[in-house]
């Protein structure tokens, strides 16, 4: 045999190989997908003879919700229909919940998958599940807890373009509710189903957060401390919503010890759009330092509420913790220095309502010129000007005391006095105020 024969059998047989093992592995894909498939079959038939569970067992497993709910608020929560938009840390605790407790439908739609990192926070994925999808894990593990739900499975991201369809198609919902950690698609999903007039409740941030204690229920109006959920609020009024967004949200004050958000490295900036480094459009590229309680006791909190409120079970909020007391207070420190700077009339333009706004929203509940957050007051700023929501500044009483002695009285500029980095804060936190007051 030449040389030029052997290479002609040499190459006829690498040819063939690697076709031979290209069919196996195509025939190997097709078993594969035919076993899931198979499965799959099984499984909805399960589940189909499983919905026949007996009504005496079922009792039985939820005797205790019976016993505190009574005959007509279990009735009332087995007969809601729930959508959750979000399978993650708070919405997967969301779904089991209801579920636990006796909800017979509940829709739950996401597009992502479980990953090693969430398994920190997730209510029931395991090591398996890991790389599967989050609702078909959720419906997975439910049915093993309670056979006589329907849960409808929705493998796909949430937007306005195909909102109706999720929300409707498999009827009206009862209730809807947000679980979604991206702003954009939040909102959009809080104006939809507000304009629907469908009942709702909203998780804002449960990142960097750790204290159990904060956690509130109140409108989207009394939230205080949550950097998510003034970005809604002030989103949400550009789009006509003021008020009743029932949320979730935590009110712990940050700490330069705490958790922050991660950023980017810069090099990741260097390279381009950060837009284009997430995987979906719009959708968040940050790491986010979650402690895994955290989620849970959002979407613990949220299940209490639904099942508080569709029962008719009384539950009273504590909006916002009496914060109309420290509104008061920092009220009643302008007003005080109206009288001490020789200001004759003593009618301060600005109500407790306003500081609350000022404090929470503008000013973040803290001195733009130190970034405390204990002992604030409300001082005027330019002398030159009258006082109105746009030349007042929260300080501390220190602060104040120095503004008044340097500044207001002193005849002092405001150049002299502070930092170009503190002047450059609070023209950014006025110009603010003069942006979103026409949205008020």
């Amino acid at each position: 045999m030449t040389g030029k024969d052997t290479w002609k059998v040499i190459a006829t047989t690498a040819f063939l190989s690697v076709a031979a093992t290209k069919c196996i592995e195509v025939a190997w894909k097709n078993y594969k997908l035919q076993q899931s498939a198979d499965r799959k079959k099984s499984n909805d038939k399960v589940i189909a003879i499983d919905r026949k569970y007996d009504d005496h067992l079922y009792r039985e497993q939820l005797a205790r919700n019976f016993a505190f709910l009574g005959e007509k608020g279990m009735e009332k929560l087995k007969n809601q229909y729930i959508v959750v938009v979000g399978a993650g840390g708070v919405g997967s605790w969301v779904v089991t919940m209801l579920v636990r407790s006796g909800c017979t439908k509940i829709r739950v739609i996401d597009f992502d998958q479980v990953s090693l990192s969430s398994l920190n926070r997730h209510s029931c994925a395991n090591l398996k599940d890991v790389g599967t999808s989050k609702v078909d894990c959720l419906k997975k593990h439910m049915h093993d807890i309670a056979p006589w739900c329907e849960v409808d499975a929705v493998n796909e991201l949430w937007n306005k373009e195909n909102g109706e369809r999720l929300i409707f198609d498999n009827g009206k919902p009862d209730i809807v509710v947000d679980c979604i950690d991206n702003l954009d698609t939040k909102i959009d999903l809080l104006e939809y189903v507000y304009n629907q007039k469908i009942d709702m409740i909203s998780s804002m941030g449960a990142s960097t957060k750790s204290d159990p204690t904060r956690i509130n229920v109140g409108d989207i109006t009394t939230t205080e401390e949550d950097p998510m959920a003034r970005t809604v609020r002030r989103r949400l009024k550009q789009r006509g919503i003021t008020k009743g967004v029932p949320v979730v949200f935590s009110a712990e004050k940050p700490d330069p010890r705490k958790a922050k958000l991660l950023p980017l490295p810069d090099e990741e900036f260097e390279k381009g759009k950060v837009g284009e480094l997430s995987a979906l459009k719009d959708f968040r590229v940050r790491i986010l330092p979650v402690l895994g309680t955290m989620p849970a006791i959002f979407g613990l909190t949220m299940a209490t509420w639904i099942i508080t409120k569709v029962s008719g079970y009384p539950m009273d909020p504590i909006e916002g913790k009496n914060r109309i007391k420290i509104y008061d207070g920092i009220y009643q420190s302008l007003a005080g220095q109206t009288s001490r700077i020789g200001i004759s009339d003593q009618r301060v333009p600005v109500s407790i309502q306003d500081a609350g706004y000022l404090l929470e929203e503008v000013f973040r509940g803290k001195s733009p010129l130190s970034g405390y957050s204990t002992r604030l007051t409300l001082s005027k700023w330019d002398p030159s000007k009258p006082i109105s929501l746009q030349n007042v500044v929260i300080m501390t009483k220190d602060e104040q005391r120095k503004h008044e002695e340097r500044v207001l009285t002193g005849g002092e500029t405001l150049e002299a006095v502070y930092t170009k980095e503190q002047l450059d804060l609070v023209n950014k936190r006025l110009d603010e105020e003069k942006y979103y007051s026409q949205f008020r």
